[in-house]
């Protein structure tokens, strides 16, 4: 089924928004515990397991207004889902923190393994939004699957030796903002194996 248009922005909204809402509940209870059950949770918990409901609901608005969803933000999901419940079920927080890990070193599994047999997975995914050669669709592939292997080690890291705040707020922007102008300044860098459309006939 093809996917059906909607307002760029807000697509954006509902990608990013449960994110940025995660961090904004974070930021206003981060100093605060709950006695929920007989248990004793964390704000951070709290918050975490918050961002469940918001992104399913988020999911099902994309799912209805699009009529698809991409594999990406199904794994993304998934895993949100699965180590929020992780988190709760065991009122630790560093499986949590371990998704990022999990998520980014996933795709670089992923992605490396389609190039060990001479193939771009990425291609597969993103072909119809970024009709790219062969050639160029692996070279991005292998600087991604870098990439992606890169943010699983620095979240890895990050969360092992950092604080809970400076991850939330690595976590929340500076790695997606990583991401993107990664993807940005190789997609200009890889212009020369972009495919043009074809010129109308006059």
């Amino acid at each position: 089924m093809a996917e059906k248009k909607i307002n760029p922005v807000l697509k954006q909204v509902l990608e990013l928004g449960p994110t940025v809402v995660f961090f904004l509940i974070y930021m206003w209870i981060k100093d605060e515990s709950y006695l929920i059950a007989g248990t004793t949770y964390s704000g951070f918990i709290v918050a975490a397991v918050v961002l469940v409901p918001l992104l399913l609901a988020s999911i099902a608005a994309l799912w209805w207004l699009t009529g698809s969803l991409s594999r990406m933000q199904i794994f993304v999901a998934v895993m949100v889902i699965f180590f929020g419940g992780l988190t709760a079920w065991f009122n630790d927080e560093s499986f949590f923190k371990m998704k990022t890990t999990i998520v980014y070193g996933t795709f670089a599994v992923i992605l490396g393994i389609g190039l060990l047999r001479g193939t771009s997975l990425l291609q597969w995914v993103m072909a119809e939004a970024l009709p790219m050669k062969p050639e160029g669709w692996m070279i991005l592939t292998r600087r991604l699957t870098v990439m992606f292997a890169a943010l699983a080690v620095a979240n890895e890291v990050i969360w092992r030796t950092q604080s809970t705040e400076l991850w939330v707020k690595l976590e929340t922007f500076a790695m997606p903002a990583a991401l993107f102008l990664f993807l940005m300044v190789n997609f200009a860098m890889l212009q020369s194996y972009i495919d043009e459309p074809p010129k109308d006939e006059p």
